[in-house]
């Protein structure tokens, strides 16, 4: 077991692998359906989609965690020190300043379908919205309503029944990912300020994986 990964670490870890093995098994389970009993599950490609979805997003935040993102290092390895922290400070402040737009957006998108206001303002939040449509009982395509969510009827849709999922729920990744990734990039930010680190991301993380993997295995030969 590597102890070195934080508990945040492993509970992200396993979230993104969960939602990766269940999209396997539903796409599987619907080309079983369709070959061998040519029948088909009728919300099985609407829900594959909205996990790959939260995959992506979640496992964006969690690559800036992880220092995973694809980076371009030809000049800054070639700066001394300094210089090369005070581009990684500027690189970090644009990726802030970009993930606080992409949360204000995605709350603004999303707030309406679980009957909350939006956001004054169009670049930084001036207040929330005194008037807005409420959306709670916009529903998804094709995926059932599950049967243990049933007491959104009355907090969501007025006690009306859901034939279908609110949309709210899947939908719910945008703001939540936006969050994460904010959070992430301060973070990185952080390391920066406090020099833990000079750059946000670095282009070879990949031989330092091999690197790494190898070592481990070696320790066990």
């Amino acid at each position: 077991m590597d102890h070195t990964r934080s508990f945040s670490d492993r509970i992200e870890e396993t979230l993104i692998a969960g939602i990766l093995g269940a999209m396997t098994m539903i796409t599987f389970a619907n080309v079983v359906m369709r070959y061998g009993f040519n029948q088909n599950i009728l919300w099985a490609l609407e829900l594959t989609v909205f996990l790959f979805g939260w995959l992506v997003l979640l496992g964006a935040s969690y690559a800036v965690k992880k220092g995973a993102h694809l980076g371009v290092d030809i000049i800054v390895n070639i700066l001394p020190l300094e210089p090369r922290r005070a581009m990684g400070l500027a690189a970090v402040a644009v990726c802030i300043a970009f993930s606080f737009l992409m949360l204000k957006g995605a709350w603004d998108y999303w707030s309406n379908f679980a009957n909350l206001p939006g956001t004054d303002g169009r670049w930084v939040p001036l207040g929330f919205e005194e008037k807005y449509r409420e959306k709670g009982w916009y529903e998804v395509n094709d995926i059932p309503h599950p049967a243990a969510l049933v007491w959104m009827e009355a907090v969501f849709n007025e006690g009306e029944e859901y034939e279908k999922t609110p949309r709210l729920l899947p939908y719910l990744v945008l703001p939540l990912s936006m969050a994460l990734m904010l959070f992430r990039f301060v973070q990185a930010g952080w390391a920066l300020w406090t020099r833990q680190t000079d750059r946000v991301v670095a282009s070879h993380e990949v031989e330092d994986e091999i690197h790494d993997v190898r070592e481990q295995l070696g320790e066990e030969v």
